[in-house]
């Protein structure tokens, strides 16, 4: 069975498409993530922030699944400053 060739825009297009919406708020040392997606596919997002100390761990939330129309908040910290923090996607695929 052939399968279809895709250029690299257009996949990157197609996963973008149903990626939910997040935003990061950093207060202190503690950074919350809120998510909503408005997609009718699942996506998997995960809290990833790193400590602006060297004794300071980095962490990473758990992978929460976030089902169409369906809204999360995500939640890590630091001890002292946070340097930066990001949200990663997973698209779940039916």
């Amino acid at each position: 069975m052939p399968g279809i060739a895709v250029t690299a825009d257009a996949y990157a297009q197609e996963r973008d498409e149903y990626l939910a919406s997040c935003r990061t708020s950093v207060e202190g040392s503690r950074v919350t993530a809120y998510c909503h997606n408005p997609y009718p596919r699942t996506d998997r997002v995960q809290l990833h922030v790193e400590c602006d100390r060297w004794w300071d761990i980095d962490s990473d939330s758990a992978p929460v699944a976030i089902g169409p129309t369906a809204y999360a908040e995500l939640t890590q910290r630091c001890w002292k400053e946070v340097r930066d923090a990001w949200i990663s996607h997973q698209p779940v695929r039916d």
